[in-house]
């Protein structure tokens, strides 16, 4: 094994001096980090994700198979609570690569993908992040503050564009500062989160109708209860993955002697504890009452007026959570895509120009995106290219037994196209399975709509088999030698 020493001349080191410092705004952007700027402890991880995941977009997940697609309230809390073990259990994987390679997620993707087969997944990470998953949350965000005022004073209700900046800001700020006030910020407001939706869900699951059966009059509930139970497990595997492409965004700064195990377990329990009890309870709202104008309420609404309060300012500060996340994940993946920006700060100030665009974005469309309208669909459509993704990066991994020379995530002539072609192929597998609205509804949920959505199924199954093949026909490792750097 390469010297630490010999491992830092062959790879971009981020400069400057960080640390463990909370209020300096982090240098550098995807570079290598350094033994001597590795810090913190795994345990860290699991606030780290379950704070955002403490917010209303979580809870709709286990709303929409009830009140959209008819489900029942047990087949809804199985599905939910599989599809987000799946998706933890991969985030829990991909975790363990921060400590050991000391790159951003997308960067470590550059192994299985080359460095320029790897702007395929890069690109749409830098799109889901920056402005799919910004919207919704900043969405989310600003509707629980504007409940929140018109249950403090009916005379004086935020508007929807107010709120809407206030929740940016909050967010680009954090983002803007970097890593470890990322890790500060969800550390703080975890107790508060924790509490408040404890309290909500315990007292949501006493009012709940558990006995709810299968609605065949619910809005598309065409698939039947088998339909309504793969939805409800594809759209939680959905959400849970949709953090994967970030997982060791926020592990790469953990010391490289880190226990994996507990790398793991720490990300991957946060995932899960968060994503399956929130959605859970989710669930157990959609039996209580119907969908409005403003889903938030109807969470919020079986709730007595003192908690509403608590939760609504939970919903936004969870928003925030998740946001500064897809903000800064989102800003690496932009410039994983060999962007080079002559400044110190460039990583800051990508996040900051994101945010900026992801602001008027959102003032434009306003409560047309997010939580309530088309979610389901845009949870369902990132797995179609998470999935594929997922199956390249993991198979890959296992084959090399977790082992890649450092060099190769950021040598410009590393050339991997067997992961680009097995992801392309795994995504234009999914087409027939899409489950969305015409005419994007693929031929199997046409047919056979009791099937739901199977993309994920066939996405993953034809990239693995396509790389393999691929693999064992070229059977070239990563093991290039070094050219240009970036």
């Amino acid at each position: 094994m390469a010297t630490t020493t010999d491992l830092e001349a062959h790879v971009p080191v981020r400069e400057g001096d960080y640390g463990s410092k909370v209020g300096a705004v982090e240098p550098g952007g995807v570079e290598y980090i350094s033994d001597r700027e590795r810090h913190g402890n795994p345990i860290q991880l699991f606030w780290t994700w379950v704070s955002p995941n403490m917010e209303f977009a979580t809870v709709f997940v286990g709303v929409l198979p009830i009140a959209v697609f008819g489900g029942g309230f047990w087949p809804t809390v199985f599905g939910v609570t599989l599809g987000s073990l799946m998706g933890s259990i991969t985030h829990a994987l991909l975790s363990t690569m921060g400590p050991r390679f000391g790159v951003p997620q997308m960067v470590e993707g550059r192994a299985s993908f080359g460095f320029f087969g790897n702007f395929l997944p890069a690109a749409l990470s830098w799109l889901t992040a920056s402005f799919g998953w910004f919207i919704v949350n900043s969405v989310s965000g600003t509707f629980a503050l504007v409940t929140l005022s018109s249950v403090l004073n009916k005379n004086a209700v935020l508007s929807f564009p107010i709120a809407f900046v206030i929740v940016v800001v909050v967010q680009v700020v954090v983002a803007f500062i970097g890593h470890n006030m990322i890790h500060q910020f969800e550390r703080i407001i975890f107790p508060y989160l924790t509490i408040v939706f404890g309290l909500a869900t315990i007292i949501i699951l006493a009012q709940a109708h558990p006995g709810l059966g299968f609605n065949a009059k619910a809005p598309v509930a065409f698939g039947g209860p088998s339909g309504a139970f793969i939805l409800a497990v594809f759209i939680s595997f959905g959400y849970a993955i949709g953090w994967n492409p970030f997982a060791s965004d926020y592990s790469r700064y953990l010391p490289r002697s880190s226990n994996p195990r507990s790398v793991a377990l720490a990300a991957g329990l946060g995932v899960f504890v968060s994503c399956t009890v929130l959605e859970i309870a989710g669930a157990a709202a959609a039996t209580i009452s119907q969908l409005g104008n403003n889903p938030t309420e109807q969470f919020t609404n079986p709730l007595p007026v003192w908690l509403q309060v608590l939760v609504l300012l939970g919903i936004a500060l969870g928003a925030v959570a998740a946001n500064v996340l897809n903000i800064y994940s989102g800003s690496m993946a932009f410039l994983t895509l060999g962007i080079k920006l002559a400044v110190q700060w460039r990583r800051a100030i990508s996040a900051l120009v994101f945010g900026a665009i992801g602001l008027v974005i959102g003032l434009a469309l306003q409560a047309n995106v997010g939580p309530g309208t088309k979610y389901e669909n845009f949870l369902l459509a990132i797995t179609y290219w998470i999935t594929p993704w997922l199956a390249v990066v993991i198979t890959d991994f296992a084959l090399h037994r977790g082992h890649y020379p450092e060099q190769v995530f950021y040598d410009t002539g590393w050339a991997n196209w067997k992961g680009f072609i097995a992801m392309l192929l795994g995504i234009i597998a999914t087409i027939p399975f899409w489950d969305q609205q015409p005419p994007f509804l693929g031929w199997v949920p046409t047919n056979y709509p009791q099937l739901g959505d199977l993309s994920f199924f066939a996405g993953a199954i034809v990239a693995t088999v396509v790389y393999l093949v691929l693999y064992q026909v070229t059977k070239r490792p990563a093991e290039a030698p070094v050219r240009a750097r970036v």
